[in-house]
């Protein structure tokens, strides 16, 4: 008796148009992880990385920007004019706290489960985190004996 368990995986793909930044709060808030996807064959894209990852952490606003998790995938490994090398994208994923990294071809399935499973339980883990850190908030101090501004009615403003 094996129990299984389902999990629906939300995914928004804004492909790093500017149209959906005035709409990323909404999108991203909220977000169990966030997965970058570049084009082998378009370095412009590869150098976008650093700028849609800064995007999504302003815009989704998660409480450990540093350790939130992300996947990278180099995109459209099945096409012959590969201008991004596989040691530079690795290079930069290492460089941003290890984000876990993937060549992939959506059009021959290349990777592609293997990814997922990755995104899957990252965003797991992540919840599991923000569940648990819910349950445990930051106390909050009060200090009824003090008066700042010379009000005599207690009040601490």
């Amino acid at each position: 008796n094996e129990s299984i368990n389902i999990y629906f995986i939300q995914i928004w793909d804004t492909a790093g148009q500017e149209r959906f930044q005035s709409l990323g709060v909404a999108f991203y808030r909220g977000a169990d992880c966030c997965v970058l996807v570049y084009d082998v064959t378009a370095p412009n894209s590869f150098k976008n990385l650093d700028s849609w990852r800064d995007e999504f952490l302003i815009q989704a606003g998660p409480r450990d920007p540093e350790h939130f998790p992300f996947v990278v995938l180099g995109n459209k490994v099945d096409l012959e004019n590969r201008q991004v090398s596989t040691r530079r994208a690795q290079q930069w994923a290492q460089s941003k706290n290890d984000i876990p990294y993937y060549e992939t071809s959506a059009k021959e399935g290349i990777n592609v489960e293997l990814a997922f499973q990755t995104i899957a339980k990252n965003a797991l883990a992540q919840e599991a985190e923000v569940e648990l850190y819910n349950e445990f908030p930051d106390k909050i101090r009060v200090q009824p004996d003090g008066n700042r501004n010379g009000n005599s009615d207690n009040c601490q403003c």
